[in-house]
């Protein structure tokens, strides 16, 4: 079909816009496994795209293909693989393994950009000199190993000079993290962001309800869910297992989990008193951080006597404690004599000469705490135990810890020991449901994966399948009440045959009523809306009677100051563009009424915009 306007929805369809170049299957290191060269052919087809693979899935194996192959077919581009503190050593170890001969690759690890030399050098470096400004990326070919440092986009530094290095650059991009968790949509769309796929407030207002008491607490509309997925498997591929893609999983099935709870009585006697002076009968950490952390202090001791208690079932096992606290730490040094541990302050090389030393086995125990090493580091060669010194709300930081060692290549039953107190109950039951629900989530991926495979053009059918709507009718004595898309109906009716228009617009992308395309809220801002209202506007003026009237229910809009770019939220006057928008066309401006309402009390209280709120 030509019909200009059909073309116009067709074009709301946000999927992958294909950056990258095509490679024969031929090419890829025959060394790597079948899945791994399927995603590798994916992933330079679309020049900027997210590999979420389950741990010992092959992304490191996957970013050194990728970036063999870009050089081959895109010679004298820099190729930077960024990754975090403590990797430096697992990609020149799988390089040695897996690309050999006429498939060898030169990896060099650099901080500055004065250690650049030829082109056929794939080049190393860590998050922390490009945040820092010691290497300045700009026109790189990027691959960010567990991007998961993303995931705190609005107020991470990092995210923030990823964005600002990235933007605007012509540049391939991919990144490459164990599958994110599917409760965070806000790591999601950070990732999107970053690979210029769709703009975080744009896909907000497309996918999501936002909670007005808390900034990034997204809810997906339950009639864009399936849409939602569907749009991230347009860009990225979630990979649990390699049958996933129908591969086989010989080799890849995971060792059973063994998780222990080791709950601690709580002192109450200490359990502090309310605002009011009341007194609390026991501890609960929910109550509050200050709470939370006070429990963390005074429950220190007993956890420690736990830890030594559980080290004593098995000394000669090599295990990794993970803890959040400077003082925890210290107290874990106190009493075990000799363990390695890692911490903020410490000199970088000493940090990751400690991290290989425990990933090679040359050292039995390790402490840690899961926001350093939880991502990224391959401990399952040597150790198969893990102890949480206590537990937290933060899930991210906990099940990629735990994934440090309950990974593909682990050949022993894992087992998790987790301590806390009496008092955190609450925090178990939390990080417990937020664990059943991330693997159902992860599950629901899985089933998209399994139905599309890598098949872009049967996902963009799927999503360009809701454009356009059957037209009902229902008519009695005195009405006529039709449902149709506004513009091929207007289309179908006489000229000057109506007396009266009355609508309220959807406020450009402010409200989506629906999941389909023709509706006037899926648009990607202002102008995007207005340029479907040029389709509508003229057909309006058309069968309006002349001299009769259009009255138009708008309302200006707040525009946030991320969004804004000015420091500051400001105002944007959508009425005026709707005054602009009709006088294009021929309208003329009679008069505008005001209606004041109380924001702040609709919010808070009655979510009513009624005049009985005046």
């Amino acid at each position: 079909m030509n019909d200009p306007y059909r073309q116009f929805l067709e074009g709301k369809v946000k999927l992958d816009q294909g950056h990258g170049f095509d490679v024969d299957m031929g090419e890829i290191n025959p060394h790597l496994k079948p899945h791994t060269r399927a995603i590798v052919k994916w992933a330079l087809g679309g020049g900027r795209r997210a590999i979420f693979a389950a741990f010992g899935l092959h992304k490191t194996a996957t970013q050194i293909e990728i970036m063999r192959l870009l050089g081959r077919h895109r010679p004298g581009r820099v190729r930077l693989i960024v990754m975090p503190l403590g990797m430096r050593t697992e990609f020149p170890r799988e390089a040695e393994q897996r690309f050999r001969g006429e498939y060898q690759v030169d990896l060099r690890f650099i901080r500055r950009n004065t250690e650049i030399g030829d082109d056929r050098t794939i080049y190393l470096t860590n998050y922390e000199s490009i945040r820092e400004g010691i290497l300045d990326p700009t026109g790189f070919d990027t691959s960010l190993d567990e991007a998961s440092v993303l995931r705190g986009f609005g107020g991470t530094k990092t995210f923030r000079e990823f964005m600002r290095l990235f933007e605007h650059q012509p540049t391939y991009r991919w990144v490459a993290t164990a599958t994110p968790s599917p409760n965070d949509y806000v790591e999601l769309l950070a990732y999107a962001a970053f690979l210029g796929v769709m703009d975080v407030g744009q896909a907000k207002t497309r996918f999501f309800k936002r909670n007005s008491e808390k900034a990034d607490q997204l809810t997906i509309h339950p009639h864009k869910e399936r849409e939602f997925w569907l749009w991230v498997s347009s860009w990225a591929i979630f990979l649990q297992k390699p049958s996933d893609l129908g591969f086989s999983d010989e080799g890849y099935e995971l060792p059973p989990l063994d998780v222990r709870w080791h709950e601690i009585p709580s002192d109450h006697s200490a359990a502090g008193t309310e605002k009011d002076g009341q007194h609390r009968l026991l501890k609960n950490t929910s109550i509050g951080v200050q709470d939370a952390a006070r429990e963390k202090r005074e429950s220190l001791p007993a956890r420690v006597q736990k830890l030594l208690e559980i080290r004593a079932e098995a000394p000669a096992e090599h295990r990794i404690i993970w803890h959040d606290l400077e003082d925890e730490r210290r107290a874990i040094e106190a009493a075990v004599p000799g363990i390695t541990t890692v911490y903020g302050s410490q000199d970088l090389e000493e940090r990751e000469e400690a991290v290989r030393a425990f990933a090679d086995g040359e050292i039995a125990e390790l402490a840690a705490k899961p926001v350093m090493l939880g991502s990224g580091n391959n401990f399952q060669r040597h150790c198969s135990r893990e102890v949480f010194l206590g537990i937290g709300f933060k899930f991210n930081d906990f099940i990629h810890a735990i994934y440090r060692v309950q990974r593909f290549g682990q050949t022993q039953p894992v087992r998790i020991d987790l301590i806390y107190t009496e008092a955190e109950r609450d925090v178990r039951r939390r990080l417990e449901e937020k664990w059943a629900r991330d693997n159902e989530l992860r599950e629901r991926m899985a089933e998209i994966i399994r139905s599309y495979g890598l098949n872009q053009a049967a996902i963009s059918a799927e999503l360009t399948r809701a454009i356009g709507v059957d037209r009902t009718e229902a008519t009695g004595d005195g009405y006529c009440l039709v449902r149709n898309d506004n513009i091929p109906e207007t289309r179908a009716m006489a000229a000057d045959s109506v007396d009266l228009i009355v609508t309220s617009l959807p406020f450009s992308n402010q409200y989506e009523y629906s999941p389909n395309y023709a509706d006037f809220g899926h648009t990607d801002d202002n102008a995007h809306f207005w340029a479907q209202m040029d389709f509508l506007i003229p057909e309006l003026y058309r069968v309006l009677k002349p001299g009769r009237v259009a009255c138009i229910h708008v309302k200006d809009r707040i525009t946030p100051s991320g969004i804004s770019g000015m420091g500051f939220q400001v105002v944007t006057p959508f009425s005026d563009e709707t005054v602009a928008a009709f006088r294009k066309h021929g309208f003329g401006f009679l008069s505008r009424v005001t209606v004041v309402t109380d924001v702040v009390r609709e919010n808070n209280q009655t979510y009513r915009l009624g005049w009985s709120e005046q």
